[in-house]
């Protein structure tokens, strides 16, 4: 099923041994009880995993994927059955979304290379999802977001073409939905091949405050990448209608070795919105002070802190940090103080992962952390006790 390029050219049965220290500043020391670390899935090289309310029962439950097997597991037990599987289809990003409208949601998921974008269609019952096609002309696929791109109140779904090959080579677009199941995606092209470096995940968000969500993504560069093409942040700018193909790109910094993700946000409260972001083929986090883009380290001693997320964990009414680091296999949250000061408590110090969610996984009030465990080879959650303490 070919896709249409519009013609304008755009987130407990096992229970692992909880385990907390902290790397604190002097003035405030985490209490090591906070977080408890739950194993819901082992035994497979895992690099994505999404949750939601996928059985309609009201509890949040949980899809992974490994070796070519897109697995659901359902809440509270954890059982988990296989929805898909194709060992072609060994998939390193994947979303949420209710695709179709009907009121459950769907699964979407993406192969890096050569790029695949594929959904599966809830359709009530806990087998025989319907595998559909979105794309497969984009290639080297290495981020996924959905998003209310157009602005209409109907999600869109943004992806990269990382790779220098194709028909949309270094490029980012963004897909609406079909209004049938069995409908054509329609691409439209933001970042018109002006994204080289091998683009790695995207943000959503209106960067300059003007009404308009802006799409970002950034290039981890490295000896795969054409010399001096990545180690960059960058953002797109929306033009009037986003439809419109060949976004204007704003570079936010070039001196990024690694660069990976990153969130639009305000960090320190003053009114204007900040990225913040994760050199996840580098070294530790930083944050980006809108308009002019002046740079804030914290937590440089990880390494490969490939996936972020960000939310207010301590209910302070700040924007704080999660990650959990590749390669130091460190698991951590960043305290916001709410004026862009970060402090380290470190979680775990045995647990790999290429993303991580937040989400209230059991539906106490407060937000926890899905973490997909690449190397480590399971899926786990952290439970978050500070209310509790």
């Amino acid at each position: 099923m070919p896709v249409l390029q519009n013609s304008a050219s755009q987130m407990l049965f096992l229970t692992a041994v909880s385990f907390l220290t902290a790397i604190v500043s002097p003035s405030h020391a985490a209490d090591p009880t906070a977080w408890v670390k739950h194993t819901l899935f082992e035994g497979g090289h895992c690099n994505t995993a999404v949750a939601g309310d996928f059985t309609g029962d009201g509890l949040d439950d949980v899809i992974s994927n490994s070796q070519g097997k897109c697995h659901l597991h359902i809440a509270p037990d954890w059982k988990h059955v296989v929805l898909h599987e194709n060992p072609k289809h060994n998939c390193i990003h994947s979303e949420v979304m209710d695709v179709d409208q009907d009121g459950d949601l769907d699964y979407i998921a993406v192969r890096y290379n050569p790029g695949l974008i594929f959904w599966l269609e809830n359709n009530g019952t806990l087998k025989d999802w319907k595998w559909r096609l979105i794309d497969d002309q984009v290639h080297g696929i290495h981020g996924l977001l959905v998003g209310d791109v157009d602005q209409n109140g109907i999600p869109d779904l943004i992806a990269n073409s990382g790779l220098p090959k194709g028909p949309f080579p270094e490029s980012v677009v963004w897909y609406r939905a079909p209004m049938e199941p069995e409908g054509t995606w329609t691409r439209t092209v933001a970042a018109q091949k002006d994204a080289p470096g091998l683009t790695h995940y995207l943000g959503l968000g209106d960067v300059n405050q003007d009404g308009r969500p802006d799409i970002l993504t950034a290039a981890k560069g490295g000896p795969q990448a054409k010399p001096g093409s990545g180690d960059w942040f960058a953002w797109w700018e929306a033009p009037n209608n986003s439809l419109q193909s060949g976004w204007k790109k704003h570079l936010i910094s070039d001196k990024e070795p690694g660069a990976s993700n990153l969130f639009v946000v305000d960090v320190d409260q003053d009114g204007r919105n900040d990225i913040l972001a994760s050199r996840g083929h580098g070294k530790g986090l930083c944050w980006f002070k809108g308009p002019n883009w002046e740079r804030t380290d914290f937590g440089s001693d990880l390494e490969g802190p490939h996936c972020l997320t960000i939310d207010d964990f301590d209910a302070d009414g700040d924007m704080d940090a999660a990650t959990c680091a590749k390669d130091s296999k460190i698991t951590a949250w960043f305290e916001n103080d709410g004026q862009g000061n970060f402090t380290t408590h470190k979680l775990d110090e045995d647990q790999a992962a290429y993303d991580i969610r937040s989400l209230d996984m059991d539906g106490d009030g407060d937000l926890d952390l899905l973490v997909a465990g690449q190397t480590s080879k399971n899926v786990v959650w952290y439970e978050n006790r500070m209310k509790k303490e």
